[in-house]
């Protein structure tokens, strides 16, 4: 077998070895939850090693990253295929199930915050490049729509997701959490996007 051919093949292994680790993690998350999920349960539902995971996932944060990072993506699919809202109140219920699984668990929104770019972390990960992918997705709504015209789209957009981070946040807020997150979104995007009198 030529040096070529054996690379391809521990390619494909690691590649499989890799699916099966995230397909098990999928599988202990959907029993018991992200925070729940163990890094010994994965390794023995994969059938490998745990070396082997280490191998593949700095952690288990490194291994949220990916698939919290994969479920964002999945539902920045289904934002992306809406038509662009017209009012805020139409884009809040086209943000909801993104922020539904936002907020599923602590653990989950407490990730996202760590990978989002906003903690200053060096790499970026899958999270931090859904947040890149949400506001381009938030600025092509914003184009030609009945929103302000002072300032860009792209700038508009970047509001509307900080808006949504601080939303999800007092949520978590035993001090401000009387206000469901899509009321209070509601509430920041009216003052942000609505135009001056």
């Amino acid at each position: 077998m030529s040096k070529q051919a054996m690379a391809k093949a521990v390619q494909q292994r690691t590649l499989k070895t890799r699916a099966k680790l995230l397909d098990a993690a999928q599988a202990v998350i959907s029993e018991s939850g992200y925070e729940a999920m163990r890094v010994e349960e994965v390794v023995l539902r994969a059938g490998v090693a745990k070396g082997t995971f280490f191998a593949h996932f700095k952690d288990k944060d490194a291994l949220m990253d990916q698939l919290i990072g994969a479920e964002i993506d999945r539902q920045l699919d289904i934002i992306e295929a809406l038509p662009a809202p017209k009012t805020i109140s139409e884009m809040s219920e086209a943000m909801m199930p993104l922020i539904t699984f936002m907020t599923c668990e602590r653990y989950v929104f407490d990730v996202i915050l760590r990978h989002s770019g906003a903690a200053a972390n060096a790499e970026i990960g899958p999270i931090a490049m859904t947040f890149g992918r949400h506001a381009e997705v938030v600025t092509k709504w914003l184009w030609d729509q009945p929103f302000r015209k002072d300032i860009s789209a792209e700038l508009q957009a970047e509001g509307v997701q900080a808006f949504m981070v601080q939303a999800i946040s007092l949520m978590f807020c035993s001090l401000h959490n009387s206000v469901a997150p899509r009321e209070r979104l509601e509430t920041y995007l009216r003052a942000w996007l609505t135009p001056a009198p």
